[in-house]
């Protein structure tokens, strides 16, 4: 099991926000701060962080190269559209709408999007229906 990770972005307050705005359509909350760091960690509910600094970690430096792929897990596939419509308004790119990819299985439900620095951000629903 991983229980943390972390990446490396151009701008830690540009991408601070992004993530925020994001992540918080999944239950994710902001965690722990530092002048060059910030974690997200979901408190309650779905996919509950067990490192209470948080699961998910962002620090300013270069970004990776090459971009890497991040799949955060959702509740529902209500959950994958909110996450997509987040973060396009929180500045992301399109890079996959909300549906279902069959070529990996018959319910895996996904989007999308690029950060500001380019790295693939996906919502992915492995069931056919889910709690709210």
């Amino acid at each position: 099991m991983i229980d943390h990770m972390g990446i490396t972005v151009s701008n830690i307050e540009k991408s601070k926000k992004f993530y925020h705005q994001t992540l918080s359509a999944l239950g994710y909350a902001l965690g722990m701060e530092k002048p060059d760091s910030v974690s997200f960690r979901v408190s309650e509910g779905y996919g509950i962080s067990t490192d209470p600094a948080g699961d998910f970690w962002i620090y300013e430096d270069a970004p990776m190269v090459p971009r890497i792929h991040i799949a955060f897990s959702a509740r529902s596939r209500a959950y994958v559209d909110a996450f997509h419509a987040a973060a396009l308004a929180a500045g992301g790119t399109e890079n996959g709408k909300p549906g279902l990819r069959l070529e990996y299985h018959p319910n895996y439900y996904a989007a999308f999007v690029l950060d500001p620095d380019g790295y693939n951000i996906e919502a992915v629903c492995h069931v056919a229906e889910s709690p709210q």
